[in-house]
């Protein structure tokens, strides 16, 4: 009987020790609480587009959840986080006050109080490669037998956000081939470096360079520098305006000498992402001449996207570009229409 009692014992304290093991895992890992009150204990990957990303211990896939449906939140994780403003700390986050408030505490024990709201953006400073990259591919193929037209489209893009730096490059192509018609032919591709500043400002450098036969251009190739600043960054939505200087050297595949130009930028980038499955990017950028007197360039790019399932989505754009001295039989504009399906990593 007394050995019965010592037995019940020890299983009574290892059940209890179990359980305080298991409730010290649980606390390890980052809380979510939804407005419903449903809680999601996990990993939280990070929070960028008004959506956060958690992985759990039992669903093969990672929950994503729109953070205007979160209350409260919690992690012993060291994040990047990102506020409206433009502040960037390092460091854990928690809940106060109910929800009401956010505490960061960064890695020199510095303490900024904020509001769910006002975190726009957060990534594990742990977080590997392959989560920072980020990349699009569209395909586009029409055939048509009378005339024998084919047309073939592709955009594409590939990026990797660091803690305080962006690196993108892209890569546009559009071909038409049709019977007793010339063929048609557009290249466009880049790429941007982005230095992130407080306060929401950033400087960037970038390189692009395009070909098309409606404006005679064997090539433009592009390089410019400069400085902007984000108006709104919020979940819902990025708008972003900027400038600086550029440099534009051109040929062409008629009889036009080679031209460079000295050139100023102005332009701004809006960025709408909360609202539903769609999404919208657009861009402007002018660029009037300092050495060609009355010169003036516009490059507008517009991008709308509808978000199907296993990441694949549907997107339509629009791409003009405008010059007012083109080459020697040049057109002043040049455009393109793309209706594509597309796959996102």
């Amino acid at each position: 009987m007394y050995f019965s009692k010592i037995s019940s014992r020890l299983q009574m304290c290892f059940v209890a020790f179990l359980f305080f093991i298991s409730l010290k895992s649980h606390a390890q890992q980052d809380s979510l609480i939804l407005k419903n009150n449903n809680v999601i204990v996990g990993e939280i990957k990070s929070l960028d587009k008004g959506v956060i990303t958690i992985e759990t211990g039992y669903s093969k896939s990672d929950f994503t959840i729109e953070w205007s449906g979160i209350k409260e939140i919690y992690s012993a994780t060291t994040f990047l986080v990102t506020l409206k403003n433009g502040e960037r700390i390092t460091g854990t986050f928690r809940s106060a006050d109910s929800g009401t408030k956010i505490i960061i505490t960064s890695k020199e024990n510095k303490e900024t109080q904020t509001t769910l709201d006002d975190v726009v953006y957060l990534k594990g400073i742990k977080s590997n490669f392959w989560s920072r990259a980020h990349a699009s591919v569209d395909l586009g193929l029409s055939i048509t037998k009378a005339n024998d037209l084919v047309q073939y489209n592709m955009r594409s893009t590939v990026g990797y956000l660091a803690d305080r730096w962006l690196t993108e490059i892209y890569y546009d192509d559009l071909r038409t081939k049709q019977d007793s018609v010339a063929e048609t032919k557009r290249t466009e591709a880049g790429g941007s470096f982005t230095y992130f500043l407080p306060k929401d400002w950033y400087l960037i450098a970038a390189v692009t360079s395009l070909s098309n036969t409606e404006q005679a251009l064997q090539l433009r190739f592009t390089t410019k520098a400069g400085a902007g600043k984000y108006i709104v960054h919020t979940n819902k939505s990025y708008v972003g305006i900027g400038g600086g200087l550029s440099l534009n050297n051109e040929t062409f595949t008629n009889s036009t000498p080679k031209r460079t130009s000295l050139e100023g930028y102005i332009g701004s980038e809006v960025n709408l992402f909360d609202i539903g499955d769609f999404s919208l990017l657009s861009n402007l950028y002018v660029y009037p001449s300092f050495t060609e007197s009355g010169r003036w360039r516009t490059d507008f790019k517009l991008d709308t996207k509808y978000d199907l399932p296993h990441d694949l989505y549907l997107k339509f754009g629009i791409t003009v570009n405008y010059d007012s001295r083109p080459a020697e039989v040049g057109k002043e504009t040049d455009y393109v229409y793309v209706f594509s399906i597309g796959w996102a990593l």
